[in-house]
């Protein structure tokens, strides 16, 4: 396997399993992954938070951990990176807002890299203008900005625990779906794991 060069972009309130655990099992798996944020430098951090599932109508939230930032988002050239993730939680609404990064996402839609994305991130694909005639799914409530944003609608299972594949694009609708997301993800990579 040829190690990739991934790009995760995050901010504050990223949710922190979708933060966290894919970042681990990358460089587990030997990639390099750059975690960058508008407005912040290598070494400084951004605030997580856990999202989860407690019987409530919606998803409960709680403050998590620092994750750190690794690389600088205003430096950031897209074109030498191999793929993108984009983490769920609240930064993604406000992240596509910033014109820049709404480039980037683009610069990987249009060159057909692989892109991970998971819950609330597919706001930003949406943002982005991106998601037009793809197959995807995210988190529940943002079904109806992927349906507006011209994606056919891939169904949630009942424990959020499944991913849905379009060619590049790899999208689920939470944590719990990380096994198969991230699976799916490294098959889109091309990369593979030695029993």
């Amino acid at each position: 396997m040829s190690a990739k060069r991934i790009l995760m972009l995050v901010g504050d309130y990223v949710e922190d399993y979708e933060a966290m655990v894919p970042y681990q099992m990358l460089l587990m798996v030997g990639h390099q992954v750059d975690t960058v944020c508008p407005g912040k430098k290598p070494g400084e951090v951004v605030r997580t938070a856990i999202h989860d599932f407690e019987g409530d109508q919606t998803y409960s939230e709680k403050r998590g951990h620092n994750f750190a930032i690794t690389a600088d988002f205003d430096a950031v050239e897209p074109r030498s990176y191999d793929a993108l993730v984009l983490p769920g939680g609240r930064s993604p609404e406000y992240l596509r807002l910033n014109d820049r990064v709404l480039e980037i996402v683009r610069h990987f839609a249009h060159a057909r890299k692989p892109i991970a994305s998971v819950c609330h991130g597919q706001q930003i694909l949406a943002a982005a203008g991106v998601l037009s005639g793809r197959t995807c799914m995210a988190y529940p409530a943002v079904k109806p900005e992927v349906i507006r944003a011209g994606a056919l609608w891939c169904e949630v299972n009942a424990t959020y625990s499944n991913a849905c594949v379009d060619g590049n694009l790899v999208t689920a609708a939470a944590w719990p779906g990380h096994p198969e997301w991230i699976r799916k993800f490294l098959q889109v990579l091309g990369t593979k794991i030695e029993p």
